[in-house]
């Protein structure tokens, strides 16, 4: 049987791992100037660490089976392979509606007034991404 807890943290390693070594690709700079390969390094390592601490929980606590819910799987695509379409074609506040209420649906309740709540802060943050930060980023 497999540990859910501990396929989780080496998935999580993985990605975290592939994504540091793409990053090492782009020149690092300083802490006081940084080159755009840093901050991405930075969250690979921190994404290392929260999976090497699930490894280590997977092993302290009971296992939990793992099973592949092929339904929730599509869900998750689905929702991603939309929000890019939508962002690219239509504009990027309708594309973040569209991947928290799909995406949700592979969850075990399903909850408009939570998905509100969710859209909104996105929301939020994309305003702030492009006022705040000045990217150029259609929001509709």
């Amino acid at each position: 049987m497999q540990n859910l807890k501990f396929v989780r943290g080496v998935v999580l390693m993985v990605i975290a791992t592939l994504f540091g070594v793409a990053s090492l690709r782009f020149p690092l700079g300083t802490v006081g100037r940084a080159g755009p390969g840093l901050f991405p390094l930075i969250i690979s390592v921190m994404l290392a660490l929260i999976g090497l601490a699930m490894l280590v929980q997977s092993r302290l606590q009971a296992p939990e089976p793992l099973d592949f819910k092929l339904r929730n799987i599509g869900f998750v695509i689905a929702s991603l392979v939309g929000f890019t379409l939508i962002a690219r074609y239509v504009a990027l506040l309708p594309a973040i509606v569209f991947l928290v209420f799909v995406a949700s649906l592979a969850g075990a309740d399903y909850s408009v007034k939570r998905n509100l709540k969710i859209s909104a802060a996105l929301i939020v943050i994309a305003f702030g991404f492009r006022y705040g930060l000045g990217l150029q980023l259609t929001l509709w």
